[in-house]
Parts: structure tokens; sequence; C-alpha cells
């Protein structure tokens, strides 16, 4: 596990390090043109995570010499192999990105061990050196810092000291999530509790409203998630009263006096990454990460309601992170159960591998895994 982690931190350093964001488009111009698909597993145009990733892929059809080729609303079943395949054979992809969590395993590996001379970047997956191929790879990014922001500011928001979380999957970076939020809020008062809900699905409409109706007769007055369209629990939060921070993009024209603030994903940062890498004719960079500091993530802007101390305290610890001050998994932490996950004295760095495997809940969060 240790070499695991020194050679993902190398391939960080390098990936990070690398030409990032559009300040590329220089040097593509020089590089061969090339052929990238992205695969969604919902609408482009959800409010959320295929959006995204949508938003970031308009940016990638700009640069000199890239075509690309996309297909939204692929569930993550054998379809997906198909529409990689058709990608790669009719369309020419030599890099693809599937960009959902159920991509990974079997589809994404299936597809690539039959195209060996293919790149496949992965969103979200945990790409292991030796065992899986070198032509796969993951990236992702480190937003629980930003959902960490958005707790500080529900913390001070918050008048019931009773927070919502909507989430779809018990997944490890789905907790990390969670805990973060829930760590942010508690930093500004200790007596804060985080209710989580898990709908069981990525896009799960009725069930995410039920979940927000049901949290707010509880009396939550601030809400946020990590399910793949936020729409359905801004607006519905926004009809109770009730005040919201967003998730993947900015929902903040649904419901502008409710949103608060939002994580944000930023990926032209790792797109910019791996063309960069293929068009050069690099090594495939197979674990690819970032955060703030990166430009991986990004905040949403304060929404009007936000008091100066929220926005004071959030920018302070924003800065912090930036700096590389403050790490969020800093011990002593327990989990909802009084076991202690991060023993005093430890801090985990964020691109620690065993912050990738999180299968706990951080004490104040009502819920379970």
């Amino acid at each position: 596990m240790a070499r695991h982690v020194f050679d993902r931190r190398e391939v960080l350093k390098g990936a990070v390090g690398a030409s990032l964001a559009l300040g590329g488009l220089g040097a593509a111009r020089a590089q061969a043109p090339v052929s990238v698909g992205f695969i969604y597993v919902g609408p482009k145009d959800d409010y959320g995570y295929n959006q995204a990733q949508a938003e970031a892929a308009a940016l990638v059809k700009k640069m000199p010499g890239v075509k690309i080729v996309e297909e939204e609303n692929v569930p993550e079943t054998n379809a997906v192999q198909k529409a990689m395949q058709g990608m790669i054979s009719q369309d020419g992809a030599s890099l693809l990105f599937p960009t959902s969590y159920g991509y990974f395993d079997p589809h994404t590996l299936a597809v690539a061990g039959k195209n060996p001379n293919v790149r496949f970047a992965h969103c979200g997956g945990l790409w292991t050196e030796g065992k899986h191929p070198k032509n796969t790879g993951s990236y992702f990014g480190y937003i629980d810092e930003c959902q960490y922001l958005n707790g500080v500011v529900a913390g001070h928001m918050t008048k019931s000291k009773k927070l919502g979380f909507i989430a779809a999957k018990p997944i490890p970076q789905v907790l990390r999530n969670i805990n973060a939020f829930t760590m942010g809020a508690r930093s500004v008062d200790p007596s804060i509790t985080t209710t989580v809900i898990f709908t069981g699905d990525w896009s799960m409409p009725v069930k995410e409203a039920e979940a927000t109706n049901g949290l707010a007769d509880q009396g939550v007055d601030v809400f946020t998630m990590h399910v793949d369209g936020p729409k359905v629990i801004v607006e519905t939060a926004a009809k109770r009263g009730k005040m919201v921070c967003g998730y993947h993009a900015s929902q903040a024209k649904l419901a502008p006096n409710a949103y608060l603030t939002g994580a944000e994903w930023n990926w032209i940062t790792a797109y910019t990454t791996m063309i960069d890498a293929a068009r050069s004719g690099k090594p495939h960079p197979n674990f690819v990460r970032g955060g703030l500091k990166e430009g991986f993530v990004k905040p949403s802007a304060y929404g009007p309601t936000v008091s100066a101390p929220a926005r004071k305290q959030a920018d302070e610890m924003k800065a912090k992170m930036i700096a590389g001050t403050f790490d969020i998994f800093t011990g002593p932490v327990k989990d909802n159960t009084g076991k202690v996950v991060v023993p005093a004295g430890k801090a985990y760095k964020q691109t620690d591998i065993a912050l990738e495997g999180m299968n706990y809940l951080v004490e104040g969060v009502v819920g379970k895994v």
C-alpha cells in the first residue's frame, strides 16, 4: 500500500505540474490532432454532475486540432461498453472520458483490454498500479475542500443547528463529502448535526424530493447533496423556505435567495492534463488529483443572504487550504459510533490514499453507512 501511495503522489506531482487548464492551448497547437470521447450517465443539462463535465467538454471542443464526440444518458451497464467501442470504431476516438463512477469496473476495463492503443480516463475510479491496465487511469478532485467551506457557511447560517445531506450511495467519495461538510459546520458550532439520507442511486428525483421534504419537516434548515442532478433538492428546499449549498455546478439561478454557496468542479484542468499527454505522446497519467490549489474545484459565489462572518471564515479557510496549512482530516476524529478513526497527532493529506477508502461517518452525522 505504501508503494502505491508513493507512486500516485509522483504521478500527481507530474500531472498537476504539467500544463493546466486553458493555458495549455498554446502548446496544443503544435501537437497532433486527436478525437476525444465523453460519455455521461445523465443529461448534459442536469444542473449537476453531468453538466459540470459537459461544460468542460465544451471548452475542450474549442482546442485547435481536437474533435470531440459525446453521448449522454448512458446507463452503468453493457450499454457504456457499446458506446465506448462505437466512439473508437466509428469516430476514431483515441482518448475516452467515461465520466460516471459505475463505468469503471468492469466496463472501462473490458473495453480497454480490447483496445490497448486507446487511452481511458475515468472519473472517480481508484486506479491501482499492477492491477489495472496502463492505458486506463482516473481523475478526480478534492471537492471535499469545497464541501468543508459549504459547511462553514451553513454553520453560520443555520438557526435550527440541523443540516441535511441527501446522497446517492455510501461510496468513499460521498462519505468524504458528508464528513467534510459536517466538520466544516461543527468548526463554527460543535452542537450542529447533519442528517444524511441515501436515495440509492445517482438520479432519483422522487426520492430526492421526499427526502428534502422529510428533513425539512424535522427542522433541517440548510441542505446540501451528492447526487447527479441537484435541481430537485434545490427547488424543493427553496419552496420550503430553507437554504441550500449547491454541488457539482452552480444552481444559484434556480433559487437565488435560498442559495448560499456551492462546491463546483472545474474539470477542464484534468481534461487538459490528459489531452496534452495523449497529443504529445507522453505516458498516460494514471492517477490525477487536485483541489483548490490546483484548480480542480472552486466554490460558488456567495448568495446575497450570506453573512459577513460566514464569508470571512470561509475565505480564511479557503486561503489556508490553498496554502497547504490546513488538513480537513486531522486527529483526533471520531466516527458517529464513538470509534476513533483518525488518532490524535495524525493528519491525512489530500493525497493520502486512505481517504479514498473512507467507510465511516464522523461524529455529528445522523445516519448509517
